[in-house]
């Protein structure tokens, strides 16, 4: 995802002021910020809540019967419950990526954070219930602005989502924890996922 308030905090698609809280690292696939002291976390921009939130989660239809998440998604991670400074707000888009589960219970992410800071992660999911699903993901940012040869730490993002009865939708939350090489919590960001279903008919305008 996209760098987020240089120079400010560190924090994971998301960002921690590094006089208030710790110094934050950018965080996975779904980053907020980057790097010790330097943070770029731009999600989308951080300016109130955003209406698109509502209408995906109204794509979530009640209706027909295919209990399968196999597949390519447009998904929208968007911030809830996040309280401290630097934190996004409720309602402010935090990812915007392309996700496939794959028939073998492995799942791959391209963010839409910047490349050079870890844009791709990898996971496995698991059926838990009816349209029910749960995805262990894990990502490795970089803050190349700090050290371009070592990583910042891995970023765990974890999604709990259910599938709407037509197929073609999901909805669910995430947590987004990122740390530091040593393994310590740096940053946790938490909200609502809402995926649509790519298909052989999605055009770009349907991605936007």
């Amino acid at each position: 995802m996209k760098a987020i308030f240089k120079q400010v905090t560190i924090a994971l698609g998301i960002v921690l002021f590094v006089a208030v809280v710790v110094p934050m690292a950018s965080a996975g696939c779904a980053d907020p910020s980057q790097g010790k002291g330097s943070t770029h976390v731009s999600p989308q921009s951080w300016n109130g809540e955003v209406d698109f939130g509502r209408a995906l989660l109204s794509r979530v239809s009640d209706r027909d019967d295919d209990d399968s998440i196999v597949g390519m998604w447009h998904v929208t991670f968007i911030a809830k419950g996040n309280v401290g400074p630097g934190l996004p707000p409720d309602g402010v888009p935090v990812d915007n990526a392309l996700s496939q589960w794959h028939s073998d219970g492995t799942e791959i992410t391209s963010s839409s954070r910047n490349p050079a800071t870890g844009s791709i992660c990898l996971g496995v999911w698991k059926k838990v219930g009816h349209r029910h699903f749960r995805l262990n993901h894990f990502g490795i940012s970089w803050d190349p602005s700090t050290d371009p040869n070592n990583p910042q730490g891995f970023a765990n993002i974890r999604q709990d989502v259910y599938l709407g009865f037509d197929g073609k939708a999901f909805r669910g939350t995430f947590s987004i924890d990122q740390f530091d090489q040593a393994g310590n919590l740096l940053v946790e960001i938490k909200g609502l996922l809402i995926g649509t279903r790519v298909n052989i008919n999605t055009s770009v305008g349907d991605l936007l």
